[in-house]
């Protein structure tokens, strides 16, 4: 007689005990779900400017630079330094394209192509001295999301995940959302919120912005929820006793990917049901819900952050402005503008905003120096200088923080690198982001790398 091993008896209950004693194997997979310190916020909402915005067209006006428009750029800035497709080209300088001004009691200076933006300038704060790693499109998307330039680590919101565990049993922990428009749209690939060397429970998941957000969520004609149940359990039954042979851990995450599946078939339905939002909400975002829209997106990620989803990260596909950079600034900002304040005011007056991390911006930003002439002209990748700005729990609003060179070529005060802003994200999250680590081939990885990096903490309420 073969006697039963622990590990066998367990994987056989998994079939009887069913989902939460599955939570609790993940949990204990993770860090515990338990935070360093006390968190300012729950969740994290990611506003993805996917191309790279214009620094000098949206919050970091230069008037040297105005000044000094159609003018060979000097030499003593760009001489060795690395560009894109401006490589070995005359480079002359290209002021801003839009005017700024100052708004709220902070006298914040904003871009005139943001006119709903900036009625939050007392809420947000905005860090002008980014700078990253990357010059083309995908790369600088892969260090932004993830800390590295080594494509297959696990994204942000997967550490995140990671970290937390997810405050919803029915819908994912990590849901991703597309738009586009506005500018020459960069395809982004989904490895950008993979989970990498992680638990697969914690990829993010992607919704469509179009029409339904899971295909196939609803059962087949003939097929009832009670079916649909037994024929679930008998899956995840053959695969529990086939993960206590193997001990794979592909098994675990297939089996609560099943879970998890069967119950978005009522948790999605739920969720896209906006017939209990008011006309005076659907007006602030000025969106039809589910019709593709970044503003659309921005109402559906309010809903899953009431739904308990920990990360959300919106894309919106439209920033890459190599010719035409006035005409195309201004078209894409009035497509995420309203939906980016809607957000913002509609999580406040619910009492949200405390609890919640909005982050705005793009991979990089783009050169002083214009790329083509006249009215065509655009600006090349950027990736010594660019603006972001962060909103919610934890932040000082009304903050500029950082400032570039005269010209907003490089940083001149307070340079934050992608890993600053990654350790100043967990650090409200209440992880400690050099002990939040994963042990992988026998080394200890971390979301902020090894290189040294800080919490910014003079943005911090």
């Amino acid at each position: 007689m073969n006697p039963i091993t622990r590990r066998t008896f367990l994987s056989h209950g998994l079939a009887g005990i069913g989902s939460v004693a599955l939570s609790r194997l993940f949990a204990a997979d993770s860090s515990l779900a338990i935070p360093h310190y006390k968190p300012k916020v729950k969740r994290v909402i990611h506003l993805c400017m996917a191309g790279g915005p214009s620094h000098l067209e949206c919050f970091d006006y230069k008037a040297e630079l105005e000044k000094l428009h159609g003018q060979a750029m000097p030499e003593s800035f760009t001489k060795g330094q690395q560009l894109a497709q401006l490589q070995g080209k005359a480079l002359k300088c290209m002021g801003p394209q839009w005017k700024f001004k100052k708004h709220g009691e902070s006298q914040m200076e904003i871009s005139e192509i943001f006119p709903h933006i900036a009625k939050h300038a007392d809420d947000i704060a905005v860090i002008r001295s980014m700078h990253t790693e990357q010059i083309n499109h995908d790369p600088a998307h892969t260090f932004m999301n993830t800390g590295s330039i080594i494509p297959g680590r696990p994204s942000m919101g997967s550490w995140v995940l990671y970290g937390l565990g997810s405050e919803s049993q029915n819908l994912p922990g990590y849901v991703v959302l597309t738009s586009a428009g506005g500018g020459q749209g960069q395809p982004i690939s989904s490895r950008q919120w993979s989970n990498g060397f992680l638990p697969g429970h914690l990829q993010g998941v992607e919704f469509q912005s179009a029409g339904a957000p899971v295909h196939y969520v609803q059962n087949p004609l003939g097929i009832s929820h009670a079916s649909q149940s037994d024929v679930i359990n008998t899956i995840n039954r053959m695969n529990s006793i086939q993960s206590g042979r193997t001990e794979h851990p592909d098994i675990a995450t297939r089996i609560e990917q099943y879970e998890l599946a069967f119950r978005m078939q009522t948790a999605v339905p739920e969720l896209m049901d906006t017939q209990g939002e008011t006309q005076k909400t659907l007006d602030l975002y000025g969106c039809t819900p589910g019709d593709g829209s970044f503003a659309s997106n921005c109402l559906l990620a309010r809903r899953l952050a009431e739904r308990g989803t920990r990360f959300i990260q919106l894309y919106h596909r439209g920033w890459d402005h190599h010719g035409a950079v006035k005409k195309g600034t201004q078209n894409t900002a009035q497509l995420v503008d309203q939906g980016t304040s809607a957000l913002l005011t509609d999580l406040k007056q619910r009492g949200m905003l405390d609890e919640t991390l909005i982050i705005w911006g793009g991979e990089f930003g783009r050169t002083p120096m214009a790329q083509g002439s006249g009215e065509k002209a655009g600006r090349d990748h950027h990736i010594k200088a660019f603006s972001i700005f962060l909103a919610g729990g934890g932040i000082k609003g009304g903050t500029t923080y950082g400032e570039t060179d005269d010209l907003g070529y490089g940083i001149a005060h307070n340079p934050v690198s992608v890993h600053d802003l990654h350790a100043t994200m967990l650090h409200l999250l209440g992880l400690q982001h050099d002990a939040h680590t994963f042990k992988d081939q026998g080394l200890d990885f971390k979301l902020t790398g090894v290189e040294p990096c800080q919490v910014i903490k003079d943005i911090l309420s």
